[in-house]
Parts: C-alpha cells; sequence; structure tokens
C-alpha cells in the first residue's frame, strides 16, 4: 500500500465562485476593521468626488478607508507595501475583495483626504465608547520624540541659503544659453506658431482627461500669501509677566503667534528643492518679523514707566538690536521640523503628544514642533475635551497626569479653574534625589505631599502604566521611529492614523475576551 497524502490541488481551477469569507476566520482583525469602516461617518471622503458621476471611475471610499486602517494597525505604512501586500497577502485581498490597488493611488488618496483620515480619530473614540473602554478616570499626557522625515545635516541659515538659490540661478542660466543659444526661451514652441498648428494642439488638449490632482488644483483656489509686514502682534502684560518677566518672554510670546498663524494656514511642503529653498528663506524672515515685534512691545511696555502691579521699573533695560538678517537655522527638507533635545542627542522630528485613559485607549493625539512640554499641558487637555464632545461622550478626566516636564503654574491654574479638573504634575524628575534650589515651599511642597499620599501615589502610578507602554510599543514594536510624510498637516494626520489604529486593536482585543468569557 502506498503512502496517503492530501493532495495540494494547485493547478485545479475553482468549480465555483470563491467566497472571500472563507479565506480568514470570523474573529480576524481584517473583518473587524471592515464592521468599525461601516459604523464611520465618510461623508467628508463621498463630498469630494462629483455627484453626477461623470469622469473615470474611483475606488470606493469605504474601502480604500479599510485598507489603509488595516495597514496601519498591522505596522505597514508605505504605499509601496501597502501595494504589494494588496497582491500576496489575503486579508488585504478580503478587504478590497480581489482588488490591487496601485502604490501611486493609495498616496494620493492619502494626500486627498489628509484631513478627512485625521477626524476619523473621533469614529474610533466613539466605537471604544460603545465597548465601555472610555470610562471617567485618570488621563496621562506625555509627549515623546519622533525623527521628521529629513536630515540634520539640512538645517541652513539664510546664507547657504542664499548661496544655493545663487548658484541655482546661475545653472538654469547656464543650460538655458546652451538650450536655447540666442532665443530668449519664451517664444512659443514651433507646432504653435501657425492657426493650424494651434487649432490642432487646443483641440487635443480638450480632448485629454484631467487629472485628478488637475481637478483638485482647479477647483482649489488658495488663499493669498500673507505679508510679513500685514501680520500683526497682540501681547497681553497681564499673561506674558506672570508666565516670564523680562524680553524673553515677550519673544516666546511673539513666537507662539507665529506659530499659531502657522497651524492655522500651513504652507504645503513642495517637492521641488528650489520651492523648498525660497520657503525655508520665507520662514527665516518670519522668525526675525516675530522677533522684532516682541522686542518692540517690550520696549513699550517699559517705556510706560511702571510694572504690571504698579511698582516703577528698576535701572533701565539692557539695548537690543534686532540683527538685520535672520540669524536662526531651518531645515530645507521639512522646515516644519526643527532640531529636538531626546536624552543625550538631538533629533530632527517632532514633539508627539498623546492623552491615554487608564484603559489605554488614546483620547487625543497632536504634534508639535516645540522642543519641550513646558507648554504642552493646557492644550492637551483641551484637546481632550474636544475629542470627548466631538464623540458625544458627556464625561471629563477624573484627573490629569503628567510628568515634571510639563510643569507649567499658568497652565495648572487654567484647568483646574477652567475645566474643573485637578492635575497631578511631579515637580521634580525622577532621577532627582533632592528639590531644585528654587523649587521649594507654596505649590511645590503641596504637590509633593499630594503625590506622597496614599491617594495620590496611587492615581500618580497609572501614568507608567498607560501612556509610557504606548509610545514603547509604538515606537519599539511597530517601528515607528520615524515618520514617512513632511510638513505639520501630513505629519499630524499619520500621528493620529497611528493612534486611532492603536485604539482599534485595543478594541478588537477587547471584544475577543469578552467572547471568550
Amino acid at each position: 500500500m502506498g503512502q496517503n497524502f492530501i493532495v495540494s490541488g494547485r493547478e485545479q481551477g475553482f468549480l465555483l465562485p470563491p467566497d472571500v469569507r472563507e479565506w480568514l476566520p470570523a474573529d480576524h482583525l481584517a473583518w473587524f476593521v471592515i464592521d468599525a469602516v461601516g459604523e464611520m461617518d465618510l461623508d467628508a471622503f463621498y463630498a469630494a468626488y462629483r455627484a453626477d458621476g461623470h469622469g473615470r471611475a474611483a475606488y470606493e471610499p469605504s474601502v480604500m478607508v479599510a485598507v489603509i486602517l488595516y495597514a496601519f494597525a498591522t505596522s505597514v505604512r508605505s504605499s509601496r507595501a501597502i501595494e504589494r501586500h494588496c497582491r500576496q497577502d489575503v486579508a488585504y485581498r478580503v478587504i478590497t475583495g480581489n482588488l490591487v490597488f496601485d502604490h501611486a493611488t493609495i498616496a494620493r488618496f492619502i494626500c486627498r483626504h489628509e484631513r478627512a483620515l485625521a477626524e476619523l480619530f473621533s469614529d474610533v473614540l466613539k466605537l471604544c465608547h460603545r465597548a465601555g473602554l472610555v470610562e471617567r478616570g485618570v488621563v496621562s499626557i506625555d509627549g515623546t520624540r519622533i525623527a521628521a522625515n529629513a536630515s540634520r545635516e539640512v538645517n541652513y541659515r539664510l546664507g547657504q541659503i542664499a548661496r544655493e538659490i545663487v548658484a541655482e540661478t546661475k545653472a538654469t542660466d547656464e543650460a538655458e544659453d546652451e538650450l536655447y543659444g540666442e532665443d530668449r526661451g519664451d517664444e512659443l514652441p514651433e507646432e504653435l506658431r501657425t492657426s493650424e498648428g494651434r487649432r490642432k494642439f487646443f483641440r487635443q488638449a480638450c480632448e485629454q482627461p484631467l487629472g485628478e490632482d488637475d481637478e483638485r488644483l482647479a477647483d482649489e483656489s488658495e488663499p493669498e500669501a500673507e505679508t510679513e509686514a500685514e501680520r500683526e502682534y497682540e501681547f497681553d502684560p497681564e499673561r506674558i509677566v506672570t508666565r516670564s518677566a523680562g524680553r524673553r518672554g515677550w519673544l516666546r510670546d511673539a513666537s507662539r503667534q507665529l506659530e499659531r498663524r502657522r497651524w492655522e494656514r500651513p504652507d504645503p511642503i513642495p517637492r521641488s528643492r528650489a520651492e523648498r529653498l525660497l520657503l525655508a528663506a520665507q520662514r527665516l524672515e518670519e522668525d526675525l518679523g516675530a522677533e522684532r515685534a516682541g522686542n518692540e512691545a517690550y520696549e513699550a511696555y517699559r517705556a510706560r514707566g511702571r510694572m504690571r502691579d504698579g511698582r516703577r521699573f528698576g535701572r533701565p533695560s539692557d539695548p537690543y538690536q534686532s540683527p538685520e538678517v535672520p540669524a536662526g537655522k531651518v531645515n530645507i527638507t521639512d522646515p516644519d521640523s526643527k532640531q529636538i533635545p531626546d536624552g543625550l542627542a538631538f533629533v530632527q522630528g517632532y514633539n508627539v503628544q498623546a492623552a491615554v485613559n487608564e484603559q489605554q485607549i488614546v483620547l487625543a493625539a497632536e504634534i508639535t514642533n516645540s522642543s519641550t512640554d513646558f507648554s504642552q499641558l493646557g492644550p492637551m487637555v483641551s484637546a481632550t475635551i474636544d475629542e470627548l464632545e466631538r464623540a458625544g461622550i458627556d464625561q471629563t478626566p477624573e484627573a490629569v497626569a503628567a510628568d515634571a516636564g510639563y510643569w507649567n503654574e499658568h497652565h495648572m491654574d487654567e484647568v483646574v479653574a477652567h475645566e474643573h479638573i485637578p492635575v497631578l504634575l511631579a515637580p521634580d524628575k525622577g532621577g532627582r534625589g533632592t528639590p531644585r534650589k528654587t523649587w521649594t515651599g507654596g505649590r511645590y511642597e503641596w504637590m509633593r505631599t499630594v503625590l506622597n499620599s496614599e491617594h495620590g501615589r496611587q492615581c500618580y502610578r497609572k501614568r507608567r502604566q498607560t501612556v509610557e507602554p504606548l509610545f514603547g510599543n509604538t515606537k519599539h514594536n511597530k517601528g515607528v521611529s520615524r515618520f514617512l510624510r513632511r510638513g505639520r498637516v501630513k505629519v499630524r494626520a499619520e500621528w493620529r492614523l497611528q493612534m486611532m489604529t492603536h485604539n482599534l486593536t485595543k478594541l478588537h482585543s477587547h471584544q475577543l475576551a469578552a467572547a471568550g468569557a
């Protein structure tokens, strides 16, 4: 009797149409993502397409969203890698229904709908709330540094930028001289110099359909850029002097206002190096304009002769002359990224922030290019409350916990007074055995007493059990140590995709555990 084996039948054709529902178990993450996308509000995606159905057919947005969310949930971020998985991975074939998306199609979809993708964070949070994973408790806030898609070696000063622009201009002139010779270079092409040639050219242009990017650019009208001379800065001595007396406080406030404007009207990062050089030079001019505005406001404040509390100033302020040429540096690959300290080294990247509850569900995910966490407590608490409201969750955190880097008395007072949320903030760093020399008495001793109590110690300990494991899993297990996209808007969308897919996988694990209980 011969050996008995199960034959693979690799060359046997399907006798009946295949049913993809048989390819994956019912509790697979792919089915969960498909069901989750079905519960999300995708009106913003569908609104970007023509309602009359004219033009080339586009892929169904719900399918594209499901593929992107599943890819990020399984640590696949590159559009080319997603295309490879669509060809060879069964789970991707189940999600796409055996469609294979080109990597360019995936990348363009993400670029076209980056804001809508970022706003899906609230829909995922709503699903977590329905499952009972968003409960009132201690919310931990922390940040970590992630490298940008840029190199530290291309942080240029204005002089370096100017020299490179001049070099490119000379190279362009030499290339045009070689190409056009004695001609100006702006003459009409040969086929457009006759009426017959022009009629043929325009007839072909009318018959050629517009691409997706061309339609988007034709429909959208960009607002005119605001010049540095048109920008106005508003300074509130009550707030500035309370936070940081002296000239540095006014300069910091001017820089904060400029950064807020850049968030409200972000600059797209051009692909052309020449255009990025011009954008980098513009950024340095804006920084210098903010510095001059802060100095002028400070000098006007000192000229009044009295402090905020009515006392007279002491000696005159030190004379300060703003430089005629910007003295800072800017990265010409990603001008929004900054050199941020990370331990003993510096990272060219972003300071990403997350607010996490006791169930390790991310309630808010934002980014900043600020080098420290000093000014992030208030914005992160506000972002957390806004996300809960958008998700229809009418509850606020029981308390907020953060490490010593977030110690900002102004923000702490605002959170307690306006949001009525207690703040637990360590005045001393974890490795510091004794308090700082100037951080004694008053609020510092009171906070140390609170954190040393049994209840305070129990609440503050939750920070290490929630937000820090989140960053460890994201950076080391998922390999997210560097962003793939450039610019604050694109990086923010990428970070929120990471955090919302973290919530999705947590929700999936919770449902599996509940079903097996």
